[in-house]
């Protein structure tokens, strides 16, 4: 499968699951934004960020890349995301339908990759997994206003 067919199966799911919740969904023409989604979580608009996460077989994890990917036909071009970018990740884990769902703080603080550890057998659970299927904390921004964007 492409990585831009897992994109668009990631953020389709994520679409489903904010709709399952309630929530308005937007959807910005095009793919200049760095965005994917706006979320209307109680009158409050929520930017979101999709990624898919892939299996790494030699580490036994998930893993989903922390950058912004522009391509051209010559050339991928990584950049950083900046904490003004979206407000929130959502990382989709396709072959278990599972969902990690990031702040922006967050989610650029690990750098490159985050690696999402699914297994049961660690001692710990690694700081990822504060964030397995957390919508809740959609719901505690818009109420807090944490946004930044707010409807009249």
């Amino acid at each position: 499968m492409l990585t831009k067919q897992k994109g668009d199966i990631a953020e389709q799911a994520t679409i489903l699951q904010a709709l399952r919740q309630g929530w308005g969904v937007c959807k910005p023409i095009g793919d200049r934004l760095p965005y994917d989604l706006v979320f209307d979580v109680d009158g409050q608009l929520i930017k979101i960020q999709v990624k898919s996460a892939w299996f790494d077989d030699k580490r036994g994890n998930y893993v989903v890349d922390t950058r912004r990917t522009k391509t051209n036909r010559r050339e991928m071009i990584r950049d950083t995301y900046s904490p003004t970018d979206f407000d929130f990740a959502i990382v989709y884990i396709d072959s278990l339908h599972v969902f990690y769902v990031i702040p922006v703080h967050c989610f650029i603080a690990y750098g490159s990759e985050i690696h999402l550890v699914e297994t049961a057998k660690r001692q710990r659970k690694p700081k990822s997994a504060t964030f397995r299927e957390a919508w809740s904390l959609l719901e505690a921004a818009s109420l807090s206003g944490l946004v930044q964007v707010k409807t009249s």
